[in-house]
């Protein structure tokens, strides 16, 4: 396992760790990130639009399409150590 995959598997656990619950935007960027980064570029159909949260997060998770398991591994890593310091 690479030091990479290690830290993320690490910030998925310390995450959960947080005192307040980051903001709405926070925590589409940690969804679109940790699905581009285990899954890929995203899959289905488009929720409609009835299903506001789950197109937002259909949509956030689009707009990584193309991009790298590592960099969307290395956001995540990112924006969980920003969410950490501002606790």
């Amino acid at each position: 396992m690479s030091d990479l995959q290690a830290e993320f598997e690490s910030c998925q656990e310390e995450v959960k760790q947080l005192s307040s619950r980051p903001s709405n935007n926070d925590l589409l960027t940690l969804y679109a990130t940790f699905k581009q980064a285990t899954t890929g570029d995203v899959q289905g159909k488009r929720p409609g639009m009835l299903d506001v949260a789950g197109r937002a997060k259909y949509d956030a998770w689009a707009k990584l399409s193309g991009s790298d398991a590592d960099s969307a591994m290395q956001t995540y890593i990112d924006k969980v150590r920003e969410l950490q310091a501002a606790d």
